[in-house]
């Protein structure tokens, strides 16, 4: 289900990790990066999920939200927040379904364009503001695949904790 335009980072049973390739990124690579999590089966809003993914789905989110940022933080890009938007409106500008999927964007402290403590502009593709925005890149991936495996291994994050 992994549309063209992402780049895989990391995958669940049930869920897709991705950041962009070919289409410009909310956040720039320098100001924090962005994430995706997308479903597998779609889902047009977070409640039509199962409890059991719901479940998974909030762990996953943690994980790489706390992925992210240490690991553009190792990198050398000083986030200093995670923010998280469940998405799916613009599907609608292309005739689709709304379709549930979750954003994950760095917040750096010295951004420019999607400055710290705002909220992120998320302006029509169109008006051209995210064009020269950068996508993460293959050593940003790496770091947060690493990060997901070791923060996954904590205990916090056992299957036990996470039981319905």
């Amino acid at each position: 289900m992994r549309a063209k335009t992402h780049t895989f980072v990391y995958e669940t049973e049930n869920f897709i990790v991705e950041t962009f390739s070919k289409e410009t990124p909310h956040v720039s690579r320098e100001e924090g990066g962005h994430l995706r999590i997308v479903p597998k089966v779609r889902y047009e809003n977070r409640w039509d999920m199962p409890p059991k993914l719901a479940i998974e789905f909030m762990r996953l989110s943690m994980i790489v939200g706390e992925a992210l940022k240490t690991a553009m933080n190792n990198l050398g890009v000083p986030v200093v927040r995670i923010n998280y938007m469940d998405a799916g409106n613009w599907a609608v500008k292309h005739g689709n379904q709304p379709y549930f999927h979750m954003n994950v964007y760095g917040r750096a402290s010295n951004a420019v364009h999607q400055p710290w403590p705002e909220a992120v502009y998320l302006p029509d593709r169109s008006s051209g503001f995210m064009d020269n925005f950068v996508p993460l890149n293959d050593e940003d991936i790496a770091e947060i695949q690493k990060q997901i495996e070791i923060i996954s291994q904590r205990e916090e994050y056992g299957e036990s904790n996470w039981v319905r």
